[in-house]
């Protein structure tokens, strides 16, 4: 479902850029061009048979949204736009620029979410990304979509103005929403660096992110060598609000012996460090602590029990596939969201509790510490 309605975004997105550059030209089918390119790059999951999860995890969201490739992609398919829209009087050079401006902005949005991108390839594997939208965000898809489905059913010439300023609308809601997030992340951070000052802790790094659907409530996690600490707070809490930290050791123990596994360097390369390991009987089991948690309260009373959304278990003997995706059990999504909105309101108590590491191979849940 996620990657579903990332692609719809994706194509909304492409949809309204294809409106802006040749809608006066094209009318709705610039909608359906642009929806077509917007969604393009993602299309490198149709590799995504052919090469193993290692694999996977380099080519997706790798070469196809690369500067390079865009740049290629949009001179190569240029000829062919300006041939098949020589009756609408489109130049190459404007096709051209179409191609490159849905495909970018594709790429740029990308670029605002925790996976990141591999703008750079091949001159650079080093992903880009701002963590300041979750993946999913419909604050920021649905001014666009209900500026579209509106303006579709605009299709004189004396309704052209209307359409573009309804465009213009959809598009300026989404990239002030998109703006928006800069700031609070600015917000929060700054919260959660007067925190950990203020208790004197000394840290390698530190990443936030937003919580799922919005931009109210940021999550943190810090880097401290053995261990990741991570804690929440909303951007309308007092810089002097004290963060209750959830303490993850980080077990590199666990990959003892493992080091050199091609399917352990992609991890942790894919991760950028940001994981937690823990060793079970045929291999290990690895999390990447970026992407949040899958959380379920009431599984033993006054607890709660953290999935990490992004683990995989690595099987050192195993023939053929050696890196296997391990997903968290789901929860009940709509107690999740109402304790999420609850916390967002302040309402601390509704979404911590005494946290244990759940859902790894092999091994009972797992207490955490706290700092609070």
């Amino acid at each position: 479902m996620v990657a579903a309605v990332d692609s719809l975004t994706q194509a909304t997105l492409g949809a309204a850029v294809g409106e802006m550059m040749l809608g006066k030209r094209l009318g709705n089918r610039a909608l359906a061009w642009g929806a077509l390119f917007g969604t393009l790059p993602d299309l490198d999951i149709l590799v995504a048979p052919f090469l193993d999860n290692a694999g996977n995890l380099w080519w997706h969201r790798g070469p196809s949204h690369s500067l390079l490739v865009m740049v290629l992609a949009s001179w190569g398919l240029s000829a062919w736009l300006a041939k098949l829209w020589k009756r609408y009087k489109i130049s190459r050079a404007r096709a051209g620029w179409f191609v490159f401006a849905v495909w970018s902005t594709h790429v740029l949005i990308d670029c605002f979410t925790v996976y990141g991108t591999s703008v750079l390839w091949p001159f650079s594997e080093y992903r880009v990304g701002f963590n300041h939208l979750f993946i999913i965000d419909f604050f920021f898809t649905m001014p666009m979509l209900v500026a579209l489905v509106w303006l579709a059913f605009l299709r004189t010439k004396k309704q052209l103005p209307k359409r573009r300023r309804l465009n213009a609308w959809g598009l300026g809601i989404a990239s002030a929403y998109a703006m928006l997030s800069v700031g609070m992340k600015f917000v929060a951070s700054a919260g959660f660096e007067a925190d950990l000052a203020r208790r004197g802790v000394e840290f390698e790094r530190r990443m936030e992110a937003p919580t799922p659907f919005n931009i109210i409530l940021w999550r943190s996690v810090v880097d401290r060598g053995d261990e990741l600490w991570v804690g929440y707070r909303t951007v309308f809490e007092r810089r002097d609000t004290p963060v209750r930290w959830t303490v993850y050791p980080r077990g590199a123990e666990a990959l003892t012996g493992m080091e050199d596994l091609r399917e352990v360097k992609r991890i942790q390369w894919f991760s950028d460090g940001w994981w937690i390991a823990r060793r079970h009987a045929k291999g290990a089991w690895i999390g990447d602590m970026r992407f949040g948690e899958s959380r379920e309260w009431g599984a033993k009373k006054g607890m709660v029990d953290s999935r990490p959304s992004f683990a995989w278990n690595v099987l050192p003997e195993q023939d053929g596939e050696r890196l296997r995706a391990f997903r968290p059990v789901r929860t009940d999504p709509s107690e999740t969201l109402r304790r999420l909105g609850l916390r967002m309101l302040g309402k601390r108590d509704e979404w911590e509790a005494i946290p244990r590491l759940a859902g790894v191979t092999g091994s009972l849940p797992e207490f955490l510490s706290v700092q609070e």
